[in-house]
């Protein structure tokens, strides 16, 4: 049976590791790591109420540059202070805004990082869709 260093989240059976899916790389495991940070609504983690940035809570406030430039902050602390084996290179806030129609019902957050101790720079992708 192969072996992994963490388990995939979300939990998901696996043929190929037993009754979870695990992660292999460090690569995978930081990208995973620091997904969780964005996605952790502060509070919501035991004993670390300060844990998280919490992306999702953002999803129904207004469409400006003071909300984008409130969360590159919490993001830059929050990698700071949690994950200081990422550098941050790049955050960027996508909007359709070819169809207004959907504008601003969907965003998406493009992170562009490098993890220091790896010398690999990679990026991550949150998509918040109405």
């Amino acid at each position: 049976m192969a072996s992994g260093i963490a388990v995939r989240l979300p939990l998901l059976e696996s043929d190929e590791f037993g009754p979870y899916g695990l992660i292999t790389d460090y690569v995978e495991l930081a990208r995973q790591n620091f997904k969780m940070l964005l996605l952790t609504a502060p509070g919501e983690r035991v004993m670390n109420p300060d844990f998280g940035i919490g992306l999702k809570t953002y999803f129904f406030e207004m469409n400006s540059p003071a909300v984008y430039g409130e969360i590159n902050d919490k993001i830059l602390a929050q990698t700071k202070r949690y994950m200081d084996y990422i550098e941050i290179n790049k955050i960027d806030f996508k909007v359709p805004e070819d169809n207004p129609d959907l504008f601003p019902s969907t965003i998406s957050v493009w992170i562009h990082f490098t993890i220091v101790p790896l010398r690999k720079t990679t990026m991550l992708q949150i998509d918040f869709e109405n």
